[in-house]
């Protein structure tokens, strides 16, 4: 009885020939198949793994050895062997390689591991670290062994090729390694086919049980019991041959489509079937759920293509089911998710800027034509300024700003123009009374919209206006506007149905615009403060000829800023900043940092030191923000924003040396160009931002030396960076812009703008072109003085000298008594070298530098003081006086008013004719301070 069990029934498959015996074959076939290809890809990987490593080893222990200290002198020493064999063993032992040489000039052995070859000359190739001096790997063939081998090149001190290191590994010990992981493969493979062969054998045992054993008898009772449940089904189905010919159809397919009892057989074509219906067989296009017609019936049908054993055959499977009853339902489904799709679309579309204008035109465009043939939206005149709506103001006017319609051509009022709507029972009135939407079904029955405006209302109907649907604009329960939507070409009125959605649609139109609104009132509060804060008139000055440029984001002003400060000594300073940020607050922040700019200019320090004080004082604002309160804002929920992130870049100019010195707090560098037209960026000391907390990291300043008629450039990272475009893009198309010679400031900035501006810039661009000027020769005058009192006299008469070469006479006695005082100063006081320079620009500047560092300062002298009076006598006669300190002493300066009418200074103070008798300036000397 058990062995009959075991016997599989007749007309069941057994061995090779069942579904399962096949299937535990091709598995086991595919198995060995994948195991040996992975056991030979692995082991190829293995040897060039080991190879490579044997290179990277090799290579490495060369270079060490090669530039370890001393090699380079044991090579040039009487005996290298006795000073490198030991080392080189070592170095061999403790790497794992199996040989280090040094070789000579020669190619001769210094030292090897094997004894025997020392003094014998190495095999190869060795011209490439000889002659070139290159590192490199090889893998030599020949005596004594085979070996993945490294030459290095032993270079002394003064970079000469003294000598050579090789190490290496030899081919032997490869084979070894590789060997050895062979027979970790091969187990790994074995173990592998064993699992696989395990696994398919499981597979095809389980695969046995779910078929058992089928054969054709039992494929064919099957096959009778699956076209049973096909007829029974209440499903209709449709089977279609290659040659488009009805194969089978079962009984719901015979009711839905009517089809005669002699149907089986024929081409589709002719089974009386709906046209598109028949398009889709003949086609053998895939369907999913399209809606077709089969007389009074609407059937949802799927067709798929139907696959054959010996490969995908070319006839189709239609299944249909009727949809009759669900079709209304579903209609209005469609409604409802093409006006969800609509809402989102506008969540989308409406408030992609921050403007007004371009928001309204935005709800417009969103409604047309897929909810109304035309849309309008009026504003009111506030909102469209960015003002704050009326919300108690009577609403009966607006201003339409935006229009969309399916055709070009209609009677409705046209953007700009007022809307008027005075008669209380308009849709308009009432909507904006109530506060909510109002549909009028038929336009023609509106008596209220045809009375506020019986013209234009004719019109519309003549038109088409049929229907209209009005809602307001609200945001925060205040009025902005309201929305009309017309239905003209659509033959369906507006029904309740659509309120929800309408309103729905205003309200998030509604928040985008006033968002714009605020915006927009906010942009214009800082760009009126930004304006009154920036330079507007640039000052005069003699050492530079500038142009400049600023232009504001578009998504707001922001913190960039520069400016043109001229200093004593006809200098003149050149800045350029950047605040982090946008809105009033870096607008703000930016005057604070320009007027603080200003006042340390005053300092008369080197840049370094400006930014320095800059630093500090941008650290102490924050200091003063930061404990607004314990919760970190300013008591009123916001919270109270600091200057940290703040950029600077400050360049002095001296017309008379041509000498630029530039220093960064953490902003690009300048650029310089050429009267040939060649560009440079200069290398800076980066610097920290401002207000980083770090005064303890100085700044560091770099001196230029800029020839007459050069360019400095300076200007914000907003020129360069840009949508898709970097800071080393921008540079190089910056570089090439500039490169132009012959080309004025002005005509600059506008190459640069005209290059790098893109038409919605997303940061401040602020850019400053100085063309420099040297004061000429004959117009600067210098004395060496010695430090004798007998040498003011012999200054102050060569000086009067010079000033009547300039036909300055006017200025002699003043000159003559600011040089005494000065002078006799800094003999009596100061420290070598003493020096005396006048500069004759725009005014007559008078320099009296020494090496001391001792600051002067203005006092009153008592009655009975001999001295002391020096330097008030200095400041009634001069225009103004200060004191620069350079690296090593000090310079003071007097600037006296140069030009027509000018009649020199009187004694005492203001301006005058000279003292009709000549002053002792000798004497006037032991006045000094």
């Amino acid at each position: 009885m058990t062995a009959r069990r075991d016997r599989p029934p007749p007309g069941r498959g057994s061995g090779l020939r069942s579904l399962a015996g096949q299937v535990l074959a091709l598995e086991a076939l595919i198995a060995v198949l994948l195991i040996v290809a992975a056991v030979l890809v692995t082991f190829q990987q293995a040897r060039q793994d080991v190879l490579a490593d044997a290179r990277v080893r090799s290579l490495a222990v060369a270079e060490a050895f090669a530039k370890a200290p001393g090699v380079d002198a044991a090579l040039t020493s009487p005996d290298p062997t006795a000073a490198l064999q030991e080392r080189a063993e070592q170095a061999r032992v403790a790497t794992g390689v199996d040989f280090v040489a040094v070789l000579g000039l020669d190619g001769v052995r210094y030292t090897d591991s094997e004894t025997g070859l020392i003094g014998q000359k190495a095999r190869g190739d060795l011209s490439r670290a000889l002659v070139d001096g290159e590192s490199y790997t090889e893998t030599f063939r020949g005596a004594p062994n085979d070996a993945v081998r490294a030459v290095v090149p032993v270079v002394d001190d003064e970079g000469r090729i003294v000598g050579l290191v090789t190490s290496g590994i030899e081919v032997q010990s490869l084979s070894e390694a590789v060997e050895g992981r062979l027979v970790v493969l091969l187990a790994a493979g074995g173990g592998a086919l064993v699992l696989a062969v395990g696994g398919a054998a499981l597979v095809s045992r389980r695969l046995r049980r779910q078929t058992h054993g089928l054969g054709p008898a039992e494929m064919t009772r099957m096959k009778e019991h699956h076209e049973a449940v096909l007829h029974a089904v209440r499903e209709g189905v449709l089977i279609v041959g290659a040659d488009k010919r009805l194969l089978l159809a079962n009984d719901e397919a015979r009711r839905l489509l009517d089809l005669s009892a002699d149907a089986d057989g024929r081409p589709v074509a002719e089974l009386g079937l709906d046209p598109r219906t028949v398009e889709l067989l003949e086609s053998g296009r895939t369907a999913t759920d399209e809606v077709h017609r089969a007389g009074d019936r609407l059937l949802a049908v799927s067709v798929r293509p139907t696959v054959r054993a010996d490969g995908p055959g070319e006839g189709s499977v239609m299944t249909m089911r009727d949809t009759t009853e669900l079709a209304a339902l579903s209609g209005r489904a469609a409604v409802a998710r093409g006006r969800l799709q609509l809402l989102y679309e506008a969540g989308v579309r409406i408030g992609t800027t921050l403007e007004v204008v371009r928001t309204a035109e935005e709800l417009a465009e969103v409604a047309v034509p897929r909810f109304a043939d035309f849309a309008t939206v009026e504003l009111l005149e506030p909102v469209l300024r960015g003002e704050e709506p009326p919300q108690d103001a009577t609403l009966s006017e607006m201003r339409r700003t935006a229009l969309s319609g399916v055709r070009a051509v209609h009677p409705l009022q046209q953007v700009g123009e007022v809307i008027r709507f005075h008669v209380p029972s308009t849709p308009m009135a009432t909507a904006l009374s109530e506060g909510h939407a109002v549909v009028q079904a038929e336009l023609a029955a509106a008596d209220g919209w045809r009375a506020q405006d019986p013209e234009g209302a004719a019109g519309a109907l003549a038109y088409g206006m049929h229907s209209l649907l009005t809602v307001p604009l609200l945001a925060r329960d205040v009025v902005l506007g309201m929305a009309n939507f017309w239905r003209a070409d659509t033959a369906e009125s507006f029904g309740e149905e659509d309120l929800e959605f309408a309103e729905e649609l205003a309200a998030r139109a509604a928040v985008a615009i006033d968002n714009a609104r605020r915006f927009t009132r906010e942009h214009a509060m800082a760009v009126t403060l930004q304006r009154s804060l920036l330079p507007r008139v640039l000052p005069e000055q003699n050492a530079v000829e500038v142009s400049y440029r600023y232009l504001p984001a578009k998504a707001g002003v922001g913190g960039d800023w520069f400016d043109v400060i001229p200093l004593p000594g006809a200098r003149v300073a050149l800045v350029v900043g950047d605040v982090v940020g946008h809105g009033l607050h870096a607008a703000a922040t930016m005057g604070r940092l320009r007027t603080a700019v200003h006042n340390f200019s005053t300092l008369d320090v080197p840049p370094d030191e400006i930014l320095g004080h800059l630093d500090e004082l941008t650290g102490r604002i924050d200091e003063e923000a930061e404990p607004a309160t314990a919760a970190g804002d300013d008591g009123r929920g916001r919270r109270e924003e600091t200057i940290t992130g703040a950029t600077c870049l400050y360049a002095i100019y001296d017309p008379a040396s041509g000498k630029c010195t530039v220093a960064s707090a953490g902003h690009p560098g300048p650029a310089v160009v050429d009267a040939d037209g060649r560009v440079e960026f200069p290398p800076l000391p980066p610097g920290l931002p401002l207000g980083l907390g770090l005064g303890d990291v100085p700044f560091e300043s770099t001196e230029l030396r800029l020839p007459e008629g050069s360019k400095l450039v300076l200007f914000t990272d907003g020129l360069l960076e840009d949508h898709g475009r970097d800071v080393g893009t921008g540079l190089r198309l910056l570089r090439t812009t500039l490169e132009r010679p012959d080309r004025s400031p002005e005509q600059t900035c506008a190459d640069v703008l005209a290059n790098l501006l893109s038409p919605a810039p997303r940061d401040d661009i602020a850019l400053l072109v100085a063309r420099t000027r040297r004061l000429p020769a004959d117009r600067i005058a210098e004395w060496e003085v010695a430090r004798d009192p007998a040498a003011v006299s012999p200054v102050r008469n060569a000086a009067a000298a010079r000033l009547g070469e300039w036909g300055l006479d006017e200025t002699v006695f003043a000159v003559e008594l600011i040089l005494s005082e000065l002078v006799t100063n800094a003999v009596r006081y100061g420290a070598d070298p003493v020096r005396v320079r006048l500069l004759y620009d725009r005014t007559l500047v008078c320099e009296v530098s020494d090496g001391s560092s001792t600051s002067p300062h203005l006092r009153h002298a008592a009655e009975t003081d001999e001295g002391g009076r020096g330097l008030y006598l200095v400041a009634r006669f001069a225009e103004r006086w200060g004191t620069r300190y350079g690296r090593r002493g000090k310079t003071i300066w007097a600037e006296l008013r140069v030009g027509p009418g000018d009649d020199g200074p009187v004694a005492g103070g203001g301006q005058g004719p000279a003292p009709a008798t000549a002053l002792d300036l000798d004497a006037l000397e032991k006045l000094a301070w």
